[in-house]
C-alpha cells in the first residue's frame, strides 16, 4: 500500500533530469565488476554480489552507503540519485513476500529509477579500495599481509608495528565515534604493547579469526562485532580484541568506491551515513 511519504519521495525524484555527467549503467557496471573481481570472488550465496536492481540505463549520480537498507533508499531518491552501492545488499534473508516495508524499499527503488550494486567480499579484500585496508591506513597502520582466510582469498590485513595498544586502541575509538559506534575491548589495553596486528572488518570475531590469531602470533584483532563467546576466548588465550563496530568499520570503503567511479567516470557521489549502532 503506498504511504504520503513513498508519495512525497517519488514525487520530489520525479524531476531529477541528467545534466551534467553520465553514463550508461552498463559501462559503469562493467568498470565494477572489474575492479572488484566481482565475479572471480567468493561469497556467501545471500550477498548476490553485482547489478541487483538495474534502472533505465543511465548513470547521473551515484549514492553509497553500507546498507541497502529503507532509510539509504529513500535518501538515495531524495538525493537524485539514480545508482545506490551498498556493502550489504537486498536479498541477505532470501526470498521475501514484496509486501510492507520490502513493497516500499522496490516501489522507492523504481519510481525513482535507482539501480543497486551490491559488493560484500569483493569490496572488503580490495588491495587498495577495500574496507580493511582503508581501516587499516585510517589507523596508521601499514599492511604487509592477509588474514581471516575464506576459501580461496584473505578477508582481511595483517601487519607488524611497535605501539602501545592503549595508543592503537584511542585511534579506533576516534575513529568508531566519528561514524556513530563505540569501541570496547576484550582486555585491558593498558601496559600491553601492539607488535604483530590483524584486521577483520564487519563480523570479524569468529572461532576460526581467532584461532588464526592464535596460530599466527596476533597480540591485537581489530574487528567490527563478533559473538559473546569470542570476547571470552579473547580473554581465556590474552588477545586484545578491539570492537570497533560494524557499520563504522565498513563505511570506508564505499566511499572510496564512490570516489573511484567519480575519477573513471566524473559522476559525481554522496555518502548516505546511516549508522546502526553495531
Amino acid at each position: 500500500m503506498s504511504t504520503p511519504e513513498a508519495d512525497r519521495i517519488l514525487a520530489h525524484a520525479s524531476g531529477n533530469g541528467l545534466a551534467g555527467p553520465h553514463a550508461p549503467l552498463r559501462d559503469v557496471v562493467r568498470a565494477l565488476d572489474n575492479e572488484l573481481r566481482t565475479v572471480d570472488i567468493p561469497d556467501y550465496s545471500g550477498a548476490v554480489n553485482g547489478l541487483q536492481v538495474a534502472n533505465r540505463g543511465t548513470v547521473s549520480k551515484i549514492a553509497v552507503a553500507v546498507d541497502a537498507s529503507r532509510a539509504a533508499i529513500t535518501e538515495a531518491a531524495i538525493s537524485g540519485a539514480n545508482l545506490l552501492i551498498v556493502h550489504h545488499g537486498l536479498f541477505w534473508n532470501g526470498a521475501q513476500p514484496l509486501t510492507g516495508v520490502s513493497y516500499e524499499k522496490y516501489r522507492t527503488l523504481f519510481g525513482a529509477d535507482i539501480a543497486v550494486y551490491a559488493t560484500h567480499l569483493p569490496l572488503d579484500c580490495h588491495p587498495q579500495l577495500g574496507n580493511n585496508v582503508r581501516l587499516a591506513h585510517a589507523l596508521e597502520l601499514e599492511p604487509t599481509g592477509g588474514f581471516a582466510r575464506y576459501k580461496t582469498i584473505d578477508v582481511g590485513v595483517t601487519g607488524e608495528s611497535n605501539v602501545p595498544t592503549a595508543e592503537l586502541v584511542a585511534r579506533v575509538e576516534a575513529f568508531a565515534a566519528r561514524y556513530g559506534g563505540q569501541a570496547r575491548t576484550s582486555v585491558p589495553a593498558a601496559g600491553r604493547t601492539t607488535r604483530r596486528w590483524a584486521i577483520c572488518t564487519g563480523g570479524g570475531a569468529s572461532t576460526e579469526t581467532l584461532r588464526e590469531a592464535r596460530e599466527r602470533g596476533i597480540d591485537t584483532l581489530i574487528v567490527g562485532e563478533g559473538p559473546h563467546h569470542t570476547t571470552v576466548e579473547a580473554l581465556e588465550h590474552d588477545l586484545c580484541v578491539v570492537y570497533a563496530g560494524h557499520y563504522a568499520t565498513e563505511t570506508l570503503g564505499v566511499q572510496a568506491l564512490g570516489a573511484w567511479i567519480e575519477q573513471q567516470f566524473g559522476i559525481p557521489w554522496t555518502f548516505l551515513h546511516l549508522p546502526t549502532g553495531s
